[in-house]
């Protein structure tokens, strides 16, 4: 298996607001491809199981909030934050938790995820397919470093929550590595 230098190329399906849409729901679909995410930027992306989920809700999404401006003083375009989830869903837990600086991106059909190779079975908790958790630094579109968590793989009793954090990447943009942080893994295999 060989390393992914590049992000996949796809095409997610997303909601944007729209005021010319009548009625109380005026928002249309849009399509955004992976070039209009990443070309010409720089990105942290990281991804988590699920919205609404304990630790994405508490710690992971909210403190990729607020550090954000440390991320764009640092020459970060955008955080984004993808999840095996649809618009309608990923929408609603903006709203929930307050996310304003991240962009959340639907993976709802897990095509970006299973082409990074991060697509896991968490069936052993009601989930099904979902994303395993990571985060990686891309600069127009290729991955310079990615942080994953341990013991990758199906139905994992444990949902790690070691090296895929803000304040990780965060010193990884810095130069400098938190004490008693190691990286679980470096790059993807595709």
């Amino acid at each position: 298996m060989s390393l992914l230098n590049t992000v996949p190329q796809v095409t997610f399906k997303t909601r944007v607001r729209d005021e010319s849409v009548p009625g109380p729901n005026p928002y249309r679909w849009q399509d955004l491809t992976t070039d209009e995410i990443f070309k010409g930027q720089t990105v942290v992306l990281f991804s988590l199981p699920g919205a609404f989920t304990p630790t994405c809700s508490s710690n992971h999404l909210p403190r990729y909030e607020e550090l954000v401006d440390d991320f764009r003083a640092l020459g970060v375009d955008r955080i984004v934050c993808v999840s095996v989830n649809d618009a309608f869903v990923m929408f609603q837990w903006g709203r929930h938790v307050g996310a304003s600086n991240v962009f959340l991106l639907p993976d709802g059909n897990g095509e970006f995820t299973r082409k990074m190779g991060m697509l896991v079975d968490k069936s052993n908790l009601g989930f099904g397919l979902r994303s395993w958790r990571y985060s990686m630094l891309v600069r127009d579109g290729v991955i310079e470093k990615a942080f994953v968590e341990p013991e990758f793989g199906d139905n994992c009793p444990v949902d790690p929550f070691e090296v895929s954090d803000a304040d990780t990447m965060l010193a990884y943009l810095k130069g400098t590595q938190p004490a008693g942080v190691t990286e679980a893994r470096q790059g993807f295999e595709g």
